[in-house]
């Protein structure tokens, strides 16, 4: 029971470093501004977006390195790539430094590299503790990679609309913050083993709910993250933002409360057959009783 709880805090986890590190989805909310400082044509800008999208081609570099050393420590490798790449580019917004155009574009590209370490990690873990519903759990984990521009926006409305530089602070150090919670399911996960035909069914089920839940979660981030960017209101924002927080938290019970209903029912179920054991036993005692 306790195997199996850790189980689906990895998962969980694993959404939470997903939903909260696709942080190249934001690059239009300060691109303009980074556009203007670095003093660049357009066509420089956007050879600045496909080195971030340049850096998840180095994916594989996480996938041997897990030959060598423990995936936590990957985990912070990746969060201090993010970084380091993101908060050069906020000190070159904030003018407290200079950088020449290639070392913005390669720092650009560690920022892009950082996203995809994170999630050949998730995909590992998914992988080790979901061998029969392998599929399930990469879909779920993937699909959370796509509200990340979505929650970025909450935060930055939630905290000061009206900066755009305050992307780059949140890129460089939420996906450390996330990478840190997400390690004590880590931490304490379960060694993998092969799950059993009741398992597999179970399974199926929690997934169909979490999947449910992630739906709900994209159509919320859809219809109102737009209603707090045209507000521009701080106090809505963060009504919103809570809810959004409120919604990733959610699956953490699912997994609970659906092995608690299962194992009442084999409580239940347990007590039944001894109750018709005792009674039968009875039976007999009086029985034998009656022809003494």
């Amino acid at each position: 029971m306790v195997g199996e709880s850790r189980r689906w805090m990895i998962l969980v986890a694993t959404t939470w470093i997903q939903a909260f590190t696709g942080t190249n989805l934001d690059f239009s909310s300060y691109s303009s501004h980074l556009k203007s400082v670095l003093g660049i044509s357009q066509l420089q800008l956007n050879y600045l977006s496909v080195a971030s999208d340049l850096g998840k081609a180095f994916g594989w570099c996480c996938g041997v390195s897990l030959f060598y050393l423990p995936l936590c420590l990957l985990l912070f490798m990746a969060a201090f790539m993010g970084l380091l790449g993101y908060g050069l580019q906020w000190l070159l917004i904030q003018r407290l430094i200079s950088l020449p155009y290639v070392l913005v574009f390669l720092i650009c590209l560690l920022a892009g590299c950082s996203i995809s370490w994170f999630n050949t990690l998730c995909y590992v873990l998914c992988i080790q503790h979901f061998p029969s519903n392998r599929p399930l759990a990469l879909s779920l984990t993937t699909g959370f990679n796509g509200v990340s521009a979505a929650l970025y926006t909450l935060i930055a409305n939630a905290i000061n609309p009206h900066n755009d530089s305050l992307y780059l602070s949140l890129n460089a150090l939420v996906p450390l913050s996330i990478s840190t919670l997400a390690l004590v399911p880590i931490l304490l996960q379960p060694p993998p083993q092969n799950p059993s035909s009741d398992t597999v069914r179970s399974d199926s089920l929690i997934f169909l709910l979490l999947n449910g839940i992630a739906v709900f979660t994209g159509l919320y981030l859809l219809l109102l993250d737009s209603l707090s960017y045209n507000t521009y209101n701080v106090s809505v924002a963060r009504i919103l933002l809570g809810g959004a927080i409120l919604l990733l938290v959610l699956p953490l019970s699912l997994p609970g409360i659906i092995y608690s209903h299962g194992w009442a029912c084999q409580t239940s179920h347990s007590s039944s057959n001894m109750g018709e054991v005792e009674f039968l036993e009875l039976q007999k005692e009086l029985i034998g009783t009656r022809v003494l």
